[in-house]
C-alpha cells in the first residue's frame, strides 16, 4: 500500500483553510427537509455509509499503522539479532578460554573459580618427577642406569619395590631388571643383562660374571657396558669394587680396553642434570652431565646451553635469572629476584627439580628461595626450604 503523503497535522491546516459556508434557508425549512430525508432514507443504507466512512479512515491511518508495525517488527527483528550476536561471541570466548586453558595454565589460573586457600596449588597439573623422601616409606629405592636409543648417554631411572625381609638390595635389584618397560620410556632395550652379580662381603665387592658367548665388550657396548654397571652398583650399593669374570674364569675380554679383571667404583659428584626428551614425548628425563664442575655456580652456568651432540637440552632457562647463588651449612640460597614472568607449570616444575637434583651432586641437602614472584611452582611451596630429591626419573613397573 502507498504511503499517505499527508500527515495529520497537514489535513487540519488544509481544513482550516477551507471557506466558511453559510446557510441562508430558514431553519423551519432546514427541519423539515431533514425530516423528509429521514423518512425517505431506507435501512439497508446505513450499513453502506459506516462501511464507506470505515473506508475512508482506513485510507487515512493505514500508511501510519504500517510504519509503526514495521518499525515494531524491525526493532524486535533487531533486538533479537543483537541478542544472538552477543550470545554467538560469549560463546566464542568460552570456548576460546576452554582451549587455551588446555594449552596455557596460566591462562587456567587467571579463569579458575577462586578460592582463598592456596590458590597456586590449584592453579597447575604439574607433578614432582623425582622421588622423594616421603614417598618412599617402607619401600626400597632402585636405580637402573639405561642407555638412550643413539646408546650414546646413560639416563637414571628409578624405581620403588617393596621391601622384604631377608631379601639384599642386590637381590632385589636383580629380580627386578626384566620389569622394566624401556621401549615404552623411548630408551634402549637393555635390561634385564645376561649376567649375574655377587656380594663378596669379605671385601665389599661384587662379582660379575658373564657367559662366554656374551656382547658387552663389542664396539659401542664396550663403554655403555662398563658405565652401566659403574653406576648401577654406586647407585644401589656401597661397594666399591667390581670383580669381573667370564663363566667363573677371571677377567672379561673387550676390544677396546683389552681383558680387565676389576673395576675400582669412583662415586664421582658435581655433575649438572640436563633435560632429555625421548623421542615423540614433551616430557624430559632429568639426565647427569659426562663433565663435573668444580662449583655449583659453574654447574648452572653450564645448565643454560644445550648439549646437541649427546641430545641434551638446557634444564634452566624457565628459571633464570638465577641471582645470589650461595652454600650455607649444606644448603643452598638462591633468588629468583628480577624474574617476573615466572612461570608455575610442568617444564618450571622440571627445571626446578634439575635444580634440586645438581644441588644434591654438590652434596647439598635443602634449597631455599628467596625473593620469588610466585608462591608455588607445582608443589613445591617456595615460601618454605626444600628437600632434595633421593634419586631421579620415579617410573612404575608392574
Amino acid at each position: 500500500m502507498k504511503k499517505s503523503e499527508w500527515s495529520d497535522r497537514e489535513l487540519e491546516e488544509l481544513l482550516r483553510l477551507m471557506p466558511k459556508i453559510q446557510d441562508h434557508r430558514d431553519p423551519r425549512d432546514i427541519y423539515q427537509n431533514v425530516s423528509l430525508k429521514k423518512r425517505k432514507t431506507k435501512s439497508w443504507m446505513l450499513p453502506g455509509i459506516a462501511a464507506a466512512a470505515a473506508l475512508f479512515l482506513f485510507f487515512i491511518l493505514a500508511p501510519k499503522l504500517m510504519d509503526s508495525t514495521n518499525y515494531s517488527h524491525d526493532k524486535t527483528q533487531e533486538q533479537k539479532s543483537s541478542g544472538n550476536q552477543k550470545m554467538k561471541i560469549a560463546d566464542k570466548r568460552d570456548t576460546s578460554m576452554i582451549a587455551l586453558q588446555k594449552d596455557d595454565p596460566a591462562v587456567a589460573k587467571e579463569n579458575s573459580p577462586k578460592t582463598v586457600d592456596k590458590p597456586e596449588l590449584m592453579s597447575t597439573n604439574s607433578t614432582k618427577t623425582a622421588i622423594y623422601d616421603e614417598e618412599v616409606g617402607d619401600g626400597t629405592v632402585l636405580t637402573y642406569w639405561i642407555p638412550d636409543p643413539d646408546v650414546q648417554i646413560l639416563i637414571p631411572v628409578s624405581i620403588i619395590v617393596p621391601a622384604a625381609e631377608d631379601t639384599s638390595r642386590l637381590t632385589l635389584f636383580n629380580e627386578n631388571m626384566a620389569n622394566l618397560k624401556e621401549k615404552e620410556w623411548g630408551l634402549s632395550d637393555f635390561y634385564p643383562l645376561d649376567l649375574t652379580r655377587e656380594l663378596y662381603e669379605e671385601n665389599n665387592s661384587i662379582n660379575v660374571d658373564v657367559p662366554e658367548n656374551h656382547q658387552y665388550g663389542l664396539g659401542s657396548m664396550e663403554p655403555i657396558f662398563i658405565n652401566a654397571l659403574i653406576n648401577d652398583i654406586s647407585s644401589n650399593s656401597i661397594s666399591n669394587k667390581i670383580i669381573l669374570t667370564t663363566n667363573g674364569q677371571p677377567g672379561i675380554d673387550f676390544e677396546r680396553f683389552g681383558k680387565q679383571e676389576n673395576l675400582d667404583i669412583v662415586n664421582k659428584k658435581n655433575h649438572a642434570f640436563f633435560f632429555y626428551y625421548p623421542k615423540g614425548s614433551d616430557y624430559p628425563f632429568l639426565t647427569p652431565s659426562e663433565d663435573s664442575y668444580k662449583d655449583i655456580n659453574t654447574a648452572f652456568n653450564a645448565m643454560q646451553t644445550d648439549k646437541p651432540v649427546l641430545g641434551l637440552k638446557s634444564s634452566l632457562l624457565p628459571l633464570q635469572p638465577l641471582n645470589d647463588v650461595t652454600v650455607i651449612d649444606r644448603t643452598l640460597y638462591v633468588s629468583f629476584k628480577g624474574h617476573s614472568d615466572l612461570k608455575d607449570n610442568q617444564l618450571t616444575s622440571s627445571s626446578f627439580e634439575a635444580l634440586l637434583l645438581t644441588a644434591k651432586e654438590f652434596g647439598l641437602e635443602k634449597v631455599i628461595v628467596k625473593d620469588s614472584p610466585i608462591t608455588h611452582i607445582g608443589s613445591f611451596d617456595l615460601s618454605k626450604e626444600n628437600k632434595v630429591p633421593v634419586a631421579p626419573n620415579l617410573r612404575t613397573i608392574q
